[in-house]
């Protein structure tokens, strides 16, 4: 028997002793998560018997919308995001669970040729030369490079290219929509369609811590508690890793 299914039997032993009745809970997540969630919410729910009811948006989308009074039990956003929800009593800072760090990094169709971005110089000379790009505008990556084009004074140069992906930035590339793509990496990685070249040079890059809280009006925290527990397991950090994510402690 495999640890992951190890790991995965004594986390159901755990929750016996503690869930009486399987739940059904909302989850409110940016999509930077979304690629090894997929498979953590399946084994959760194998394990637990809750049941997990997922939506999925850019992160500051979605903290304007908890803001406006969505109806959810546990969100994963930016560390900042959830900080400043939990300083307004959205969000329980009791249950606060620091969870990855992620880096942004370029993708290209599938099959396309790859530019060089290995240095600063040669990444500002790809995307000059690009034929369109493209980010998601209100994601936390979209949000950082529109300061750091402008920082590095080619804003003006390649506003005419820049083709805003309406949700997931590798989706729009792997369509064909656009030359060159920017977002997580975690973002890229799953898409069979996307290529990935590569992590902003270092001088340039960006990580994005993100971290989870349980609704303080959830109607299911038991349960929300329960998959932020399961989420700190070496299983989880292991499937995260292999996603593009960094697993914080």
């Amino acid at each position: 028997m495999d640890m992951l299914k190890v790991a995965t039997i004594g986390f159901a032993f755990a929750l016996a002793s503690t869930v009486v009745h399987a739940a059904e809970f909302k989850l409110v997540s940016s999509n930077a998560v979304k690629s090894s969630l997929d498979e953590l919410i399946t084994r959760f729910e194998k394990a637990s018997g809750h049941k997990v009811v997922a939506k999925w948006g850019p992160a500051a989308v979605l903290k304007v919308e908890i803001e406006k009074g969505e109806v959810f039990d546990v969100s994963i956003l930016t560390a900042g995001g959830i900080d400043d929800l939990i300083r307004q009593g959205k969000l329980d800072g009791a249950t606060r669970t620091a969870l990855v760090r992620s880096a942004i990094g370029v993708a290209v169709r599938k099959g396309a040729p790859k530019p060089d971005i290995s240095t600063t110089e040669a990444y500002k000379k790809a995307l000059l030369s690009a034929k369109s790009i493209t980010y998601v505008d209100q994601g936390a990556s979209g949000i950082y490079l529109k300061e750091l084009f402008a920082r590095i004074g080619i804003a003006d140069a390649i506003r005419s290219k820049v083709k805003v992906a309406p949700t997931m930035a590798a989706d729009f590339i792997a369509r064909g929509e656009a030359e060159i793509g920017m977002t997580q990496i975690s973002e890229i990685i799953p898409v069979a369609g996307a290529d990935f070249v590569g992590p902003l040079p270092a001088e340039y890059q960006n990580y994005t811590d993100f971290a989870s809280a349980v609704s303080s009006a959830a109607k299911q925290g038991d349960a929300a508690k329960a998959f932020l527990q399961f989420l700190k397991t070496p299983e989880a950090a292991k499937v995260m890793k292999a996603q593009g994510l960094e697993t914080q402690s």
